[in-house]
């Protein structure tokens, strides 16, 4: 079950010169879901960044793609909370169009330094946050 459930509209700009969106774009699409998630959490980015000093970026990523989804497909981009760490966060995302899965990815999120963008403890009350809404 997921966290988190983000509609999404396929436009030009999202497809390649086939018609089909283009593989790297699911990696966006999956950026702002999670994004979008934690704004529902009243957790704001640049606000984070500017409060803490932290910003989140993405660590590794894995993506399988299993149909391709075109121009104006209504998609929903699913996103569940695997793991939570005191610095990493490890997420599983989904782009369905209907009932049917179009590509899947593990993506892990870990928190920095914006300075130094060395590794840093997610702020207690964002981790408290986090782990309460999985």
């Amino acid at each position: 079950m997921p966290n988190f459930v983000w509609p999404l509209r396929v436009y030009w700009e999202d497809t390649d010169a086939g018609g089909v969106v283009f593989y790297a774009n699911y990696l966006k699409f999956f950026e702002r879901a999670r994004t979008e998630w934690l704004r529902s959490l009243g957790i704001e980015q640049q606000t984070l960044a500017d409060a803490s000093g932290v910003v989140f970026v993405v660590r590794s990523t894995a993506v399988e793609y299993n149909a391709p989804a075109r121009l104006d497909d209504q998609l929903e981009i699913r996103t569940l909370v695997e793991r939570v760490g005191p610095a990493s966060v490890q997420f599983a995302q989904e782009a369905w169009r209907g009932d049917v899965m179009l590509a899947s990815g593990k993506i892990r999120v870990g928190c920095v330094d914006k300075a130094t963008f060395r590794p840093a403890p997610i702020p207690a009350p964002v981790l408290a946050t986090i782990k309460n809404a999985r």
